[in-house]
């Protein structure tokens, strides 16, 4: 009796965080889990991404001692997303709330054009301009273009060395109308195509919204084209 009272006693006058550690923690959360999730979570987020993604989590604190959780939700914090280094988050609400975050990274493998040759200013992108090379996404210049259509019959706003990747907020679209030029109104429907001139009011590039006059005064909008066309779609 006497060692049962004495361990209790013992107990009684232990300090408040020696007797919280010595009760049962209950389960704890795994960590090889929560970085399987993690790898899952920027796999999908990665999912429409121009190239072939592969992932890379970094590792979680070992000191982290969490408590279980049965439905961890990973997201991205503020400015994060699933390119290059980046950092996920992962919270649980219930039965004990917490939130950890992690580094990783987003490499992402795929083609993208560079200049063949030294290009020069105001000069237009052709076939031969452009060589395709494969790399990672990730490191190269944000816009880089990755599709040989979104740089030909385009102009360069700044001189390109050989080698350079070319990117999108560097080309410029050729002028496909000038104000006061005579166009080619084109409308196509189910059965029938009608064509008529008329005089451009505004300059275009291709792509762009342009209005033009026809002969018997009617102010029309349609799309740009190169070659003096004018397609209208109602």
């Amino acid at each position: 009796m006497n060692r049962y009272r004495q361990a209790l006693l013992t107990l009684l006058t232990l300090p408040f965080w020696q007797y919280a550690y010595a009760q049962d923690p209950g389960p704890r959360q795994q960590h090889a889990a929560l970085r399987d999730m993690i790898e899952q979570f920027l796999h999908t987020q990665a999912a429409g991404l121009p190239g072939n993604a592969s992932i890379s989590v970094g590792a979680i604190d070992p000191r982290l001692n969490l408590a279980a959780c049965p439905s961890p939700e990973a997201f991205f914090p503020a400015g994060s997303r699933a390119w290059g280094r980046t950092t996920v988050g992962v919270r649980c609400t219930a039965p004990a709330s917490w939130t950890i975050y992690v580094p990783a990274t987003v490499r992402v493998h795929g083609d993208y054009f560079v200049a063949a040759a030294p290009l020069a200013q105001g000069q237009t992108i052709g076939q031969n301009d452009i060589r395709k090379v494969k790399g990672d996404l990730t490191t190269q210049p944000a816009g880089v273009i990755t599709d040989a259509s979104q740089a030909i019959g385009r102009s360069l706003a700044i001189s390109a060395p050989a080698g350079a990747a070319l990117r999108q907020d560097t080309l410029r679209a050729q002028q496909a109308i000038q104000q006061g030029q005579t166009v080619r109104i084109t409308t196509n429907g189910p059965g029938f195509r009608v064509s008529a001139e008329a005089r451009a009011l505004t300059n275009a590039n291709e792509g762009q919204v342009v209005q033009a006059r026809t002969a018997s005064g009617q102010v029309v909008s349609g799309v740009a084209r190169m070659g003096g066309i004018v397609e209208v779609t109602y």
